[in-house]
């Protein structure tokens, strides 16, 4: 096991090592792991810095092979993750000069078949979003070839392993993780020596990959990837993971044994791997998720709850009966010897959890309100219990739909549409020619299509006002009108692909527009990091820009409550505010939710979680409010939690 020293820097043939939290949530003078963690890792608050961060180190080793008059040999990796790295080193090539003429690149997989002009291929991937926008020479440039006979593919492995060592190994891999703790197409079961070769791709990675290819029956069976010993014997690895759904695997492969099923955990025996991740990604981290089992740690009152929650649970008593025993046995003595007795600390954390919850009483009344939704169903999957109520509040509340949410409506939806459009024509007569070509055009483009085909711009148009209709029909359930959505349509969203431009100037002009026009005082966002294809995640970085151009001009700032959408909820311990729902309001949420109907049953995006939408919102209201009851707090139905920027 390494010894982690906080602060010291890895150097190449050293000790890996980890190093001290950059986030907000943890102390920062804890030993980075105190033992805990055997790879390096670095915790920064915001997933953009890491992107800076990994970019500049692989400009470092650029420059310093160039200054040796040698080439640089980077390992690549696709997927969202990088693409931050990627953009980032196009703006060092643009505006600081970084120049890849001399430099070598592998890339870590590709999908088998694979055309590489396909939308799916990680060749297409790697030339839109880096090798076309710098000076790489291409014939520098590897990525296993998709396209190979079945009969050559042993060949062509072989081949690549030994252009890597041709090139003199590589000096920088570039990594990220996947939720079975793969690297590469490496799946449970690969071992430590493994090479480049030919992988059947698990039933995990295929329903990761399901939402880019449009159904998980279109998600190709096996892949071309580099083998384990081929990553390890990179000279650095840095491997990435942003989001709360990385939490886990995160802690597994960085305090975890080394295991076979899980190959991330090879890279502890690698001399000089960093682990690079978010806020949300090292929080199951001990350092971060309990600090005082490792060291002697400042209890500031947020870390006192978190502390004291998780002792209620881990002992399964309520707060008000835990004992002086209960905290000597699970190292936290010192917080009851700041507070003098475990009655003080349990009555002070009972007293700020019951602080939290907010009733229709308590929540905002005849104020100037906008609900971002990110998609046209965010708004009463992740808010509906308070949005009901702050309509019986008497609040002007204004619903913006960031999204056209396009994408996620199935062929059939529209195909049964344009069959009612037809047969209103025979009956009605209210279309006529135009619609018969209308329809004609619909009809022969769902026929020629594709899986992952970009839809036609009258297919797209049938999807987008199918979901502001649901949408519309949602929020009547609660009270609220046509008169009271916006659909922004923002640019970025407008590929057609599932993965999305970046938020642009025009993204942001739009959100600012709307507060600027509407002046609220306050607003509802979506701060969930785990929505599978970032969409919530680009929505607040336009939100938070929009807002940052508007205190620069000294403009009304509202009050920002952050909500969580279909993938996980707040944590009483982080929200600022619980609001309870009766039975009958979790009901009518759950009819709102019915609204939508081209995501209900099947929806073409669920994430790991097959459930549909309304079960996932019942099973996470319910539970946040049980465990208050565990907590031997005040017993609800059901709960929302809301954070306070």
């Amino acid at each position: 096991m390494h010894t982690p020293v906080s602060g010291a820097p890895a150097g190449a043939g050293g000790v890996a090592e980890a190093r001290g939290s950059q986030s907000s949530r943890g102390p920062s003078h804890v030993p980075a792991g105190a033992g805990l963690e055997r790879i390096r890792t670095v915790v920064v608050h915001d997933h953009d810095d890491i992107a800076r961060l990994v970019a500049a180190r692989i400009a470092e080793v650029v420059r310093e092979k160039q200054a040796r008059g040698e080439r640089a040999v980077l390992g690549l990796a696709t997927g969202s993750t990088p693409i931050g790295v990627y953009r980032e080193l196009i703006r060092l090539h643009r505006e600081e000069g970084l120049s890849f003429r001399n430099v070598v690149t592998f890339n870590l997989d590709e999908y088998y078949p694979m055309a590489p002009d396909s939308i799916h291929s990680y060749h297409r991937y790697m030339w839109e979003n880096l090798f076309a926008h710098i000076d790489v020479a291409p014939e520098h440039v590897h990525i296993p070839d998709g396209t190979l006979p079945r009969e050559r593919v042993e060949a062509a492995t072989a081949a690549y392993e030994a252009a890597i060592a041709a090139a003199g190994g590589i000096d920088f891999q570039l990594l990220g993780i996947g939720k079975t703790g793969h690297i590469g197409f490496n799946e449970p079961g690969s071992g430590v020596d493994s090479r480049t070769r030919l992988v059947h791709l698990d039933a995990v990675t295929r329903k990761d990959a399901a939402a880019d290819f449009f159904g998980e029956e279109n998600v190709p069976r096996e892949a071309l990837t580099m083998g384990v010993a081929t990553i390890l014997g990179a000279r650095e690895i840095a491997i990435l993971a942003t989001g709360e759904h990385k939490a886990g695997i995160v802690r597994r492969a960085v305090e975890g044994e080394v295991n076979i099923e899980v190959a991330a955990t090879f890279l502890q025996r690698h001399p000089n791997t960093t682990f690079y991740v978010d806020d949300a990604a090292a929080a199951d981290l001990t350092r971060i998720a309990t600090p005082w089992l490792l060291d002697e740690v400042e209890w500031t009152q947020d870390l006192m709850i978190r502390a004291v929650v998780w002792l209620s649970l881990t002992t399964g008593k309520g707060i008000l009966k835990l004992t002086q025993f209960d905290y000597a046995e699970h190292r936290m003595s010192s917080l009851v010897a700041r507070w003098g007795t475990p009655g003080a600390v349990n009555g002070e954390v009972f007293n700020l959890l019951g602080a939290k919850i907010r009733g229709k009483s308590k929540l905002p009344r005849e104020l100037k309100i906008v609900c971002f939704s990110p998609h046209p169903d965010d708004d009463v999957i992740s808010m509906g219990g308070i949005l009901y109520k702050l309509v019986q509040n008497a609040n002007d509340i204004t619903v913006a739909y960031m999204t056209s949410g396009n994408i996620a409506v199935f062929d059939h939806d529209v195909r049964r549409f344009v069959d009612f459009m037809e047969r209103l024509d025979r009956e009605r007569h209210v279309g006529g020619d135009s619609l018969r070509a209308f329809a004609d055009r619909v009809r022969t483009c769902l026929h020629e299509k594709k899986p992952g085909d970009v839809d036609i711009p009258e297919v797209q148009d049938i999807k987008r006002v199918l979901r502001e209709a649901e949408a519309v029909s949602g929020i009547e359930v609660m009270g609220l009108g046509k008169e009271n959505a916006r659909f922004l349509n923002m640019p970025f969203y407008q590929t057609g692909k599932v993965r999305k431009d970046p938020i642009g100037p025009a993204d942001v002009k739009i959100v600012r527009d709307l507060l600027e026009e509407l002046q609220p005082d306050m607003i509802l966002v979506a701060g969930d990091l785990s929505d599978p294809h970032g969409t919530h995640r680009m929505c607040k970085e336009a939100i938070d820009a929009a807002l940052a151009e508007i205190r620069a001009a000294g403009g009304k700032l509202p009050e920002v409550w952050l909500y969580r959408g279909a993938w996980q909820e707040w944590p009483v311990t982080e929200a600022t505010y619980l609001v309870p729902m009766s039975q009958e309001e979790l009901k009518i949420k759950i009819q709102a939710i019915f609204k939508h109907q081209s995501q209900k049953d099947s929806a073409p995006f669920p994430g790991q979680d097959e459930r549909e939408f309304w079960q996932r919102v019942e099973q996470r209201n319910k539970e946040t409010s049980a465990t208050l009851d565990r907590l031997g707090l005040a017993e609800y139905f059901a709960m929302e939690a809301y954070v306070v920027a």
